[in-house]
């Protein structure tokens, strides 16, 4: 059976997103490797053993476009009311909370936020199937 391990995002500014990352999802580096011309930094936290690659291509100056075919990471909290009060104090301006209902009743609790690279991070409450 396959275990997924890591999503990858390309990153223009490589200390911006780490604090971003580290403020809003408690995620640090648990690894980060040189190369020639690139710099792969892995972000983890002990809530699983799922990571988020960065990757950094060195020159690079213009902004990443996520396009249309990215849709969005997502995580969960324990109590989403608390997480957006406290991306909220910190200015990461997460976006309201949200509801989605399916058949009448509540699938999901959620909100979404923005990294400094213009991906969305959807942030939902942990209930259901969204463990």
């Amino acid at each position: 059976m396959a275990k997924a391990i890591h999503s990858m995002i390309r990153v223009l500014d490589e200390q911006r997103s780490r604090d971003f990352y580290g403020k809003a999802f408690g995620l640090d580096a648990a690894e980060r490797l040189a190369f020639d011309g690139f710099t792969l930094v892995y972000l983890s936290n002990p809530e699983s053993e799922f990571e988020l690659e960065l990757t950094i291509n060195h020159g690079r100056t213009e902004p990443y476009a996520p396009g249309d075919g990215y849709g969005h990471l997502a995580v969960s909290v324990d109590d989403l009311e608390a997480d957006h009060a406290r991306l909220t104090q910190l200015g990461l301006n997460p976006m309201p909370i949200r509801e989605l209902m399916h058949q009448e009743k509540r699938l999901a609790k959620f909100f979404f936020i923005q990294d400094p690279d213009g991906y969305r991070i959807e942030v939902l409450q942990r209930d259901g199937r969204y463990k």
